[in-house]
């Protein structure tokens, strides 16, 4: 048997608690999940889901005309400085 090695990295604590929910619904544990996560991603050279983000608004045609359209006003002088608006977390 291969020299079994310690991995650790760092997630948010509500996503761990429904993580290792979701191991135990199945009836794994989360190391056996991640030890098949690894053999998957090793067997076939890719993650083993699609990955994608969607349609990111930012890049939207119309907020890019916004934006044209404020840079616009800024080189014209026409801008008003703020201050950085801190939000609290959610």
């Amino acid at each position: 048997m291969e020299q079994q090695v310690v991995m650790s990295f760092e997630i948010d604590d509500d996503s761990r608690k429904a993580f290792e929910e979701f191991c135990m619904d199945v009836g794994l544990n989360v190391s056996v999940a991640f030890s098949l996560f690894v053999k998957a991603v090793i067997r076939e050279q890719r993650i083993p889901f699609e990955i994608a983000a969607g349609e990111d608004p930012f890049y939207s045609p119309a907020n890019q005309r916004r934006l044209q359209k404020s840079i616009e006003q800024l080189d014209a002088g026409l801008g008003t400085e703020h201050g950085l608006i801190e939000l609290a977390d959610e």
